[in-house]
């Protein structure tokens, strides 16, 4: 079944993924999962639940059969259970039904091709997770890759300020995993598109997706803290107190992905001239709707991050009409 073609012509979802779903229908889809409540955001939970069923649905449009948890069956024959919204992981390394055109596939396959040292990957999930976000990045910058003449449109479309002219896309990427002159961590973009602008230096535009997932308090590595707040100071963007409104919060990972580009502006080789950190979701996903206007509140300076949602990404019409209707078919809900 061809990515290019299949997909783009699936049926519609039989069920609107607005309705409140019953734990019995959710059951039925194999879609009923213990870790999509969110504690005391009911409407978070109730999103997450249904985007599980819609990506259930989707799969069954298509005619793709079901996967499992474990993504990848012990050999051995060991409990496994059914999940609606996964692939069996062979059928989906063979067939990349998870991709829903030709240049979300081929990104995908070149990103899996390399190996960045010491990067930190989920390659079973890209492909056999229909949640996963980083699958719904090459889906929504895949077409862009193969064309860097439709991605300088596009990015200039979306984000109109931005300087130069596109370089390169780039997918589950890190200026330097691990490496102490960035943030010396594990994070990375989704997506970064990398720009000439024309004096020898570069510019970043570093996108994070988000689809399913919620926010949560995490706490940074005591170690890693000290760069972290080197990289805060230095960079004059954050208004007072700010490190303390994210440190060990439902912020901290924005605030490392922000600062991974902040790293980026502040590195001795002097390589990058202009940068910004970018946070897509959908509108419904009400956890990052709010964690971006809170982090953004935090900001005297907010040139170097913003968000916007799926949906406002494809109102733009910056990407291939079938590759839009295709990517509103599988991920937006009605």
């Amino acid at each position: 079944m061809s990515p290019s073609s299949s997909k783009l012509h699936a049926t519609e979802v039989d069920r609107d993924v607005g309705e409140v779903l019953s734990k019995k229908e959710l059951e039925a889809a194999h879609c009923w999962e213990a870790d999509d409540r969110v504690p005391r955001r009911p409407e978070m939970t109730d999103f997450r639940r249904r985007l599980r069923y819609h990506q259930s649905q989707w799969r069954e449009a298509q005619g793709y059969p079901i996967g499992s948890q474990p993504i990848a069956p012990q050999p051995n024959g060991g409990a496994m259970r059914l999940v609606g919204s996964r692939l069996p992981l062979a059928y989906a390394r063979k067939t990349g039904a998870n991709f829903l055109t030709v240049g979300a596939l081929s990104a995908a396959k070149a990103r899996s091709a390399i190996k960045e040292p010491h990067q930190s990957v989920d390659l079973q999930r890209w492909w056999a997770d229909l949640l996963w976000s980083t699958t719904m990045c090459f889906n929504l910058f895949g077409d862009l890759a193969a064309d860097l003449g439709l991605a300088d449109q596009a990015i200039h479309t979306w984000w109109p300020d931005t300087p130069g002219t596109l370089r390169d896309v780039s997918f589950e990427h890190s200026p330097g995993w691990l490496d102490r002159a960035y943030l010396g961590n594990l994070m990375s973009f989704d997506a970064a598109f990398r720009l000439d602008l024309g004096d020898t230096t570069q510019g970043i535009i570093g996108v994070v997706v988000r689809y399913h997932d919620r926010t949560k308090p995490n706490e940074p590595k005591p170690t890693r803290l000290a760069r972290y707040v080197e990289v805060t100071e230095r960079s004059g963007v954050f208004k007072p107190g700010a490190i303390d409104a994210v440190n060990g919060t439902d912020l901290l990972v924005m605030w490392l992905q922000h600062l991974l580009v902040l790293s980026m502006l502040q590195h001795p080789s002097r390589t990058w001239r202009w940068g910004r950190c970018v946070v897509v979701y959908p509108a419904g996903n009400s956890d990052y709707a709010d964690a971006c206007n809170r982090y953004r509140a935090l900001l005297a300076d907010t040139s170097t991050f913003s968000s916007t949602t799926v949906e406002e990404l494809l109102d733009a019409d910056a990407l291939p009409a079938r590759t839009a209707r295709a990517l509103r078919k599988r991920y937006i809900s009605r």
